[in-house]
């Protein structure tokens, strides 16, 4: 409703435009589903769960990540999760619990943001962190360090 009512303010190739952006970002495929979060959000609601792991090389997406990271592990080729932000965040932090397997992250982001994860500084468990999150839909891949492992998980995202 509310998208309809911006897109008929909008000139029509404008309106066109915006529309197939979103539906886009709707139709994209993922694994595990989408989250989708907006400033204040309640701790239940950035919380979802997947299996780790596969054979594709998390490292063929992107070496390393906006902050210089490397980007480590394996998982499918398919983003496991998306995540959607209605508007920017000053700072989120995405944290996976696989109660002591050795995960990673690869988060790509609006804006060709890349953000890469691995283990925290009291576990094997990967978490990304960072300051400025834009709105927009990111892909998550969670990945494994050892190729082909399937391994469950609980991925939660947090305001900072």
């Amino acid at each position: 409703m509310l998208l309809n009512l911006v897109l008929g303010k909008l000139p029509p190739v404008l309106a066109v435009v915006m529309t197939l952006v979103t539906l886009n970002a709707i139709a994209e495929p993922s694994n595990f589903g989408v989250l989708t979060l907006s400033q204040g959000f309640s701790p239940s609601q950035g919380v979802t769960s997947g299996v780790a792991g596969g054979t594709f090389s998390l490292s063929s997406l992107a070496q390393k990540d906006t902050n210089n990271n490397k980007c480590l592990g394996f998982a499918s080729p398919t983003p496991d999760h998306l995540l959607v932000l209605q508007k920017d965040f000053t700072g989120l932090t995405i944290q996976i619990n696989s109660r002591g397997h050795d995960t990673t992250l690869l988060v790509m982001g609006p804006e060709n943001q890349v953000f890469c994860g691995d283990d925290t500084s009291s576990s094997k468990d990967a978490r990304v962190s960072h300051p400025n999150w834009k709105a927009g839909t990111y892909r998550i891949w969670v990945g494994s360090i050892d190729e082909g492992a399937k391994l469950k998980y609980n991925l939660s995202v947090e305001e900072n």
